[in-house]
Parts: structure tokens; C-alpha cells; sequence
């Protein structure tokens, strides 16, 4: 088995991608990518935080929730109820740099952004990301440097979207099982399961 070391020898085993491939990254989000994110209700989120160590986070939300400002050189999203362990915030206010990756329901297509991220209180397109009359505290607005289309390879490969393929949801440990494995605590797995539905539905937004 070899290690694979440095680029040049990456490049030896992948060839250079097409021009219009390598270069097909844009700095705003233009009219169709808007239409996009507009109709994308889930995006993953990813941040660097103090030594490097990385994490993704996934958001959720109505089609829509995710704005589009400063035509189209940044978006906005809106900062819900969680755990408060804040690991993404925490991160941000580290190394602003930012990755999003954003889905919508049946499509392969998805679209990655890069950008800077940053933090506000109280902003004023804050009643646009209201949800169910909750409007957030915190935002995070994210400068857009890089916008591209990714293609459906991955959807194709996986048949994410086919239902047929989808596995029995019993043979799928909950979340209460995980739970229970990683921390080890007695509490049966139903009952975290019960505890963390009832969370959910009150505590959405």
C-alpha cells in the first residue's frame, strides 16, 4: 500500500480536471443558484475550530430560510434552539472560514459554498427568518467566495432518494441506542428515545 504524500504525485494517478471543471467556481450566488438554495430546506455546515479540529453540523429549515443578500455576495441563516453546546459558533468565532453544502428532497444536484462567516445580534432581516412566529437571536452571515454545482454522482451511487433502497428502520440503531452505547448509562434506550422526541416537538424553534 502506498501514501499518498503530496499533489504531484496525486496528479500522476488523477489527471487535471477540465478547464471549464477547474474553473468553475463564482464569488455570489447568481439567479438560478438562488432558486436553489430557496427551495433547499437542509444544508451541512462545516467550521474549523481552535488546533484545526473540524466539525459538520446539519441545518434545518423551511424551503426558504436561508437568505440571499448584498446581492448575492452573501447569504443568512438563522441560528435555532439546540443543545447549546454551540460547537459551530464557538468555531466561527475562531476561524470564520466556512464550507455549506446544501440539498433539496429528490434532487442529485447539490451546491457548495466557501466562505467567511460572521456572527450578529438582533439583525435587521431578522423577522424574515422567523419560523412558526420564533424569530432567532443569532444569525450567521457568510461572505460567499466560492459557489459551484456539484453533480449527482454521489445521489446516483447511493440511491439516496430511492425509497427501495432505503434499509429497515429496525436494523438502524436510534438514537437512544447510541446514546446508551457511547455514554454507557443504564437508562433504557426507549427512554432516551421518548425523552429526545419529546424535545424535538417542543423545542423546534
Amino acid at each position: 500500500m502506498e501514501e499518498i504524500t503530496d499533489e504531484t504525485r496525486l496528479r500522476e494517478i488523477i489527471t487535471k480536471p477540465v478547464r471549464a471543471v477547474a474553473e468553475k467556481a463564482v464569488d455570489r450566488v447568481d439567479a438560478e443558484s438562488r432558486r436553489f438554495l430557496e427551495a433547499s430546506p437542509f444544508f451541512l455546515l462545516a467550521t474549523t475550530g481552535p488546533e484545526g479540529a473540524t466539525d459538520v453540523s446539519p441545518r434545518g429549515d423551511p424551503p426558504g430560510s436561508v437568505l440571499v443578500l448584498d446581492d448575492g455576495r452573501s447569504v443568512a441563516f438563522g441560528d435555532r434552539k439546540g443543545n447549546r453546546r454551540l460547537d459551530s459558533l464557538r468555531n466561527i468565532l475562531h476561524d470564520p472560514r466556512v464550507g455549506m453544502l446544501f440539498l433539496v428532497p429528490g434532487s442529485g444536484d447539490t451546491l457548495r459554498l466557501n466562505g467567511r462567516a460572521r456572527i450578529v445580534h438582533h439583525p435587521d432581516f431578522a423577522e424574515r427568518l422567523a419560523v412558526s412566529g420564533s424569530v432567532p437571536e443569532l444569525a450567521i452571515v457568510v461572505e460567499v467566495e466560492e459557489l459551484f454545482l456539484h453533480c449527482a454522482k454521489a445521489f446516483l451511487r447511493s440511491s439516496l432518494w430511492d425509497t427501495a433502497t432505503w434499509p429497515d428502520r429496525r436494523d438502524v440503531p436510534s438514537a437512544g441506542r447510541i446514546a446508551k452505547s457511547q455514554s454507557g448509562v443504564k437508562v433504557p434506550a426507549g427512554v432516551i428515545d421518548a425523552a429526545l422526541r419529546l424535545e424535538a416537538r417542543f423545542n423546534r424553534y
